[in-house]
């Protein structure tokens, strides 16, 4: 038997994670022959098939689930190897995150400036999404971190708290307030939130019922930005983080308005795959926990 080789043993995890060459393919940012050839490598060395093609998929042979157990050793031992052997400024790998348009407007840039200065060569890759999209990219091993409302229960993921945003209700700077009260703005302008089946979204549907009425309509959006620009053009009144609209109410263009209630907070968190643990990943996370509360505190 030839000498292992751990480029190989990681296609075969991602193979058998993943169910397939194409999936683990793009995991590994490789070609699909890449996955095959290293994979049929692998099985040379070993002198053994440990998958069988099948239409449907590879399924792992009996020697497969056997080397299976002693990959996802040769793995963790490998990370176990750069966490410690490696110095930080030698990790050369791609860290891929994905974060909530609320964290991107806030202090993201902050954490992959301290993360480009704790490791010096480490690729950073930024997805923004809303976070039901975050959390089925981190459960498919599309994403390494996600920076989302949550935490997510799942059994296989670790959540790092992270501080979390107030709310405020938001007009237009020229919209005078009714004289019948400022929760009358709630009946007369569309609500607009965040996006559709989104949990600030559930809540504010569930509280406008309870305390507006059934009538109310409500304008999700995917973009916080948008929602912002909605309010300032007076199309609608909205409920959003109260530190990102301090900006446009210094320069006079939106204004608080309090109809007596509001949402709860936004709480986020930093998400990973907790199994197999990546050291990496795992101090991604603390940094972004020191980033925000950084950024909270100054702002």
């Amino acid at each position: 038997m030839r000498a292992l080789n751990l480029d190989q043993i990681r296609a075969f995890l991602a193979v058998c994670r993943l169910g397939g060459v194409q999936k683990a393919a793009q995991h590994l940012h490789l070609t699909q022959p890449a996955v095959t050839t290293r994979i049929r490598k692998l099985e040379d060395n070993l002198g053994v098939a440990l998958f069988e093609r099948q239409t449907s998929g590879m399924k792992l042979t009996k020697r497969g689930e056997l080397l299976l157990q002693y990959a996802e050793q040769f793995e963790r031992l490998a990370d176990r190897v750069e966490e410690v052997v490696v110095a930080p400024e030698g990790i050369d790998r791609r860290l891929r995150v994905g974060a909530s348009e609320t964290i991107a407007q806030c202090w993201l840039p902050d954490l992959v400036s301290a993360l480009h200065r704790k490791y010096p060569r480490l690729e950073v890759d930024i997805n923004v999404d809303i976070s039901v999209n975050l959390r089925a990219g981190l459960l498919a091993r599309e994403i390494d971190l996600a920076i989302l409302l949550g935490p997510i229960s799942e059994y296989s993921v670790d959540n790092v708290t992270l501080p979390g945003f107030d709310l405020a209700w938001f007009v237009a700077a020229d919209v005078t307030e009714p004289a019948e009260g400022a929760n009358r703005l709630l009946k007369e302008r569309p609500v607009i939130t965040y996006a559709r089946n989104t949990r600030p979204w559930r809540e504010l549907k569930t509280l406008l019922f309870d305390r507006v009425g059934p009538d109310v309509s409500v304008f999700p959006s995917s973009s916080l930005s948008a929602c912002f620009r909605l309010v300032e053009a007076g199309l609608g009144v909205a409920a959003l983080p109260r530190v990102l609209g301090r900006k446009l109410i210094e320069e006079g263009r939106i204004r608080e308005f309090d109809p007596g209630w509001k949402p709860s907070e936004l709480r986020f968190s930093a998400s990973y795959l907790g199994d197999p643990q990546d050291h990496l990943v795992v101090a991604a996370a603390g940094l972004a926990q020191s980033v925000a509360e950084a950024w909270h505190a100054e702002n």
